[in-house]
């Protein structure tokens, strides 16, 4: 098991937010990662359009995850609607 910071982005309405983060945690349950800590940052301008939305809502999430497993998860996060952008980052212990 390897750390990871995963940076998510997701649309400002609210119902979309809940969605995309519920279906974000419910992949990586399913490919047993363990959420450390969630750390939001707020609504910001994104630098460039994505997907129609100029806006995002960001969330830093550290978790511990079988490296093997990522490629599997990034597979299903880009199923996601209600996810724009994602970001796996490895932490150094």
């Amino acid at each position: 098991m390897r750390k990871y910071e995963l940076m998510t982005i997701y649309p400002l309405e609210e119902d979309k937010y809940k969605a995309g983060l519920e279906n974000v945690k419910n992949v990586l349950s399913q490919f047993g990662a363990e959420i450390q800590s969630e750390e939001p940052y707020g609504d910001r301008d994104l630098c460039y359009e994505v997907k129609k939305h100029k806006k995002g809502r960001f969330l830093l999430l550290n978790i511990t995850v079988n490296p093997a497993k990522i490629v599997e998860i990034d597979r299903q996060f880009k199923l996601n609607a209600d996810l724009l952008k994602f970001l796996f980052v490895r932490v150094e212990d």
